[in-house]
């Protein structure tokens, strides 16, 4: 949809009255009259349209211009310390606004300025921290390439794309090597900024899907766990057995004997239990410690001191210390902990099924017509401004708008919607749903990266990977937890050795070990990301968008919700109910110069007079000198005669005696109709009725919000008698009536300033300021993209029962997230100072360290699988 310059009307380029190229730029106009205006002076309107844009974007809050967002994938993670060390490591480089790791998703999200840091430092940083950057890598063969400077040129188009980490370009093998990163670059990109650059790429094996290239590491990493659990449980069963020879009397001698134990468990200890190792060495280089640093100490001790037991008992026996072999220690909490980490690798892969589910939406193929010929090609390789032949039962490729025939198309699984939507020419379609009965053709408007969908998933992938503020204090004690746990194992080492009972070492080890191995960093690390990930998957399954954490989390703090009436509470498809006309004058005559004022443009209320001019055969006549007043109505001249249409206040402004008609018009108001008026040369004419349908679900929605405790508010340009007539049919107490476009975001803030947590619902261009000044702005997704753009939820639908669902769902997840911070707090301040031997002085009672381990095991298990219980999550309506 295209933006008239003149009126500031909306117009479908297929169907505009008229187009005029202007600079390289095409514009298109609601009528004839806006055409010959801007044909006159185009730069006047255009100076205009950009200050209505300015004015538009001084009113949504300031952004911090010029940075830039990228969200990277990270390997070699283990438990939440991981994520602060990631965290601090990045936010120090030059540049950087915010630095944001989600443990669950294993990726980091970077606001930072391009002028001063690119992505090759951030995947450098990552690695020196010893950590992977999910960075891909492909060669590109490139023909036409003659000299060093064609080089240069390929080189700097290639590193111009978004998402690309490094280019090299080389001239004697005709190859382009790049790095980039997957999701934000692909290889057809990268391809076309060669093309773009004047250059041939050849072309080579399909890149391989995101999903299935996800799915294959995760499997990868499940199976090799997997090998490593069965081994370290394997041989944990003969070393358990052997570690107990001294009690049971069957044990072979040489399963009990000390060297044979040790050959059994340093496989399990150097093998499978390597990744300990080489985590924790790469967080000691950096002069930190994480999850692997408590694994690898306390199994290592156990390991090591029962080998000196073995290789040096005459020092044991000098110094009358007790010598116990603990390689079943060692071995068993090898093998819990590689089974704790494959329970919840797989619990976690389930947290970002959403995803899958809306990529693998996706059409495979699209039907286009070249050079006069239906050809099948990939959906990937489909052109903008191709034309697109969808036939019955077939998805649409990618986003376009019909050009020729008429179908319904099922839109559920994007919008959530059940009812199919009827399409004609002029209409959009989206990529990924489904057309039903007929067949149509459209013409490519969004390909790629830029359809809905991937736009979508996009917005899902980026708030999944966000932090709510609830967040902020668990990420604050996870970076300090690791090393206040050894503090307290080494605290526990020295007074259990220092004042405990015989063999005090014994005991000391035991118990230090413990401490070590049933801290659990991961559960706190893992309580925020895993609830949010499946709570915005869910809001997707269900048409609803959420911009990040924070959103979700104010969300459920609401109190208030401001509800925009036309086409949010209404259709948005106005029709004239009646028409007034005084003495003098007849229905027709009003209707035509209405008509004729209103003719060619595509605002709502046109469209309803242009209808009731077609029913009564008036044919309408070109206008002249049109003008459009904001928030008041049109003037324009019609055979040489100046004509006003619009509200009492414009009436009022050019100073238009209306009382004749104020009875009638306070009748229409009163009925919930709109009374616009008719003047002719300053003299009142009549008046048009005109009212516009409430949503179906808009009672039941408003009815599920007072049921929520939420106060609702109508707000609204309407006068108050049309106001309170909609609001009273709604069962509304207040309403905000007569309220400018420019006065909503003001009107949000007053009730802001009274202590309210306030939601805006609008759709239009004007409800920007207001849905950037709210907590929550909620933008219905059939409206525009500025709106969207300063939402903080989009619904992709307009029905309002979603709204009652994000609430509702909003709830449920930061309920679930609390949960989830209790349980992981809980379990440690429980179960450290049980390790530690708490209770021994009153009970005798002492941890396990293999006990321990399962414990730490579970309760990351737990936590995700808690948060995966939002999957069970159903709409209140």
């Amino acid at each position: 949809m295209a933006k008239d310059p003149v009126c500031g009307m909306t117009v479908n380029e297929a169907q505009a009255k008229g187009t005029f190229s202007y600079k390289g730029t095409a514009y298109y106009f609601c009528n004839p009259s806006c055409l010959e205006k801007f044909r006159e002076a185009p730069e006047k309107f255009l100076e205009k349209d950009d200050a209505s844009i300015s004015e538009i974007k001084e009113k949504i809050p300031a952004k911090t211009s010029g940075l830039k967002s990228v969200t990277l994938p990270i390997t070699g993670m283990s438990c939440a310390s991981c994520a602060a060390k990631i965290e601090k490591g990045i936010a120090g480089l030059s540049g950087i606004v915010k630095a944001e790791v989600n443990f669950a998703t294993e990726k980091i999200t970077v606001a930072y300025d391009p002028e001063k840091v690119h992505l090759d430092d951030f995947v450098k940083a990552i690695k020196e921290l010893g950590y992977g950057a999910g960075v891909e890598s492909v060669s590109i063969s490139i023909r036409g390439m003659s000299c060093a400077s064609c080089v240069m040129k390929v080189t700097g188009a290639l590193n111009r794309v978004e998402g690309v980490v490094s280019a090299s370009v080389n001239f004697a093998a005709e190859k382009a090597d790049i790095n980039y990163i997957p999701g934000i670059a692909s290889l057809e990109v990268l391809m076309a900024a060669i093309r773009d650059a004047g250059y041939e790429p050849l072309p080579q094996a399909k890149e391989e899907d995101l999903i299935e290239r996800d799915a294959r590491i995760k499997r990868e990493e499940i199976s090799k766990l997997k090998r490593k659990f069965v081994l370290a449980a394997v041989i944990s069963v003969p070393v358990m057995i052997g570690s107990m020879a001294s009690f049971l009397s069957w044990v072979p001698d040489f399963l009990g004997n000390g060297l044979f134990l040790l050959i059994l468990a340093t496989p399990v200890q150097f093998w499978c239990g390597w990744q300990f190792y080489r985590g924790a060495w790469a967080s000691l280089r950096h002069l930190s410690a994480d999850m692997n640093t408590l694994i690898a100490v306390g199994t290592s001790s156990a390991y090591f001191y029962s080998a000196a037991a073995i290789f040096f008992p005459g020092f044991f026996a000098s110094t009358g210390v007790h010598h116990a072999l603990y390689f079943d220690t060692a071995t068993v909490i090898i093998a819990l902990i590689l089974l704790g980490r494959l329970l919840e690798l797989r619990a976690r892969g389930q947290t970002g099924e959403a995803i899958k589910k809306l990529i693998g939406l996706k059409a495979s193929s699209a039907r286009v017509v070249r050079q006069g010929v239906e050809v099948d090609i990939p959906a990937a390789e489909v052109q903008i401004g191709e034309v697109v032949v969808v036939r019955p039962g077939e998805k649409i490729p990618v986003d376009g708008a019909v050009i020729e025939g008429f179908s319904s198309v099922d839109e559920s699984m994007i919008s959530g919607e059940s009812l199919p939507v009827d399409k004609k020419a002029g209409d959009e379609v989206i990529g990924a749903t489904m057309n039903t009965t007929g067949s149509f053709k459209f013409r490519a408007t969004r390909v790629g990266l830029d359809t809905t969908l991937s736009q979508i998933v996009k917005m899902v992938e980026k708030a999944q990977g966000s932090k709510p503020p609830i967040a902020r204090m668990a990420d604050v004690i996870a970076g300090w937890f690791v090393p206040v746990v050894i503090v307290l194992a080494v605290i526990t080492f020295v007074l259990w050795y220092a004042f405990g009972p015989e063999p005090s070492l014994s005991f000391a080890l035991l118990n230090f070990i413990a401490v070590l191995i049933i801290a659990c960093p991961c559960a706190m690390g893992l309580a925020t990301p895993t609830s949010i990930m499946v709570g915005v998957g869910k809001g997707a399954e269900n048409g609803i968008l959420i911009r990040g954490g924070e959103s979700l989390e104010t969300a459920h703090k609401l109190d208030t919700i401001v509800l925009d009436k036309t086409g949010t509470l209404t259709k948005g498809k106005p029709s004239v109910k009646e028409v007034y006309a005084l003495s003098g004058s007849s229905i027709e005559e009003i209707v035509f110069f209405a008509a004729s004022v209103e003719k060619g443009s595509e605002h709502p209320l046109a469209e309803a007079i242009m209808k009731k001019a077609a029913e009564l055969g008036v044919k309408p006549v070109d206008a002249s000198g049109f003008e459009a007043i904001p928030g008041h109505g049109v003037k324009a001249a019609v055979d040489g005669k100046e004509v006003l249409l619009g509200n009492e206040r414009l009436m009022s402004l050019r100073g238009v005696d209306t009382g004749v008609c104020a009875p009638t018009a306070e009748k229409y108001s009163t009925g919930g109709m709109t009374p616009v008026f008719l003047a002719v040369e300053g003299n009142i004419k009549g008046v048009i009725a005109i009212a516009d349908t409430l949503k179906e679900h808009s009672k039941e929605a408003i009815d599920a919000f007072h049921r929520m405790g939420l106060e609702v508010v109508i707000m609204t340009g309407d006068n108050k008698r049309t106001a309170r007539a909609v609001a009273d049919e709604l069962g509304v107490e207040r309403v905000l009536s007569e309220v400018l476009p420019q006065d909503k975001a003001m009107e949000v803030k007053k009730l802001q300033a009274g202590g309210k947590k306030v939601a805006m619902v609008g759709d239009g261009i004007n409800d920007a300021p207001a849905l950037a000044q709210s907590d929550v702005g909620i933008a219905i997704g059939t409206g525009t993209d500025v709106a969207m753009e300063a939402s903080d939820i989009t619904l992709i639908g307009g029905d309002l029962r979603s709204i009652v669902t994000a609430i509702a769902l909003s709830r449920a997840t930061i309920r679930n997230i609390k949960q989830n911070l209790f349980w992981a707090f809980f379990y440690n301040a429980l179960l450290i100072p049980l390790a530690a031997g708490a209770l021994y002085p009153a009970f005798g009672i002492l941890l396990d360290p293999m006990l321990a381990a399962l414990a730490m095991g579970l309760s990351s298990v737990s936590v995700v699988t808690n948060a995966l219980r939002l999957k069970r999550f159903t709409p209140p309506l």
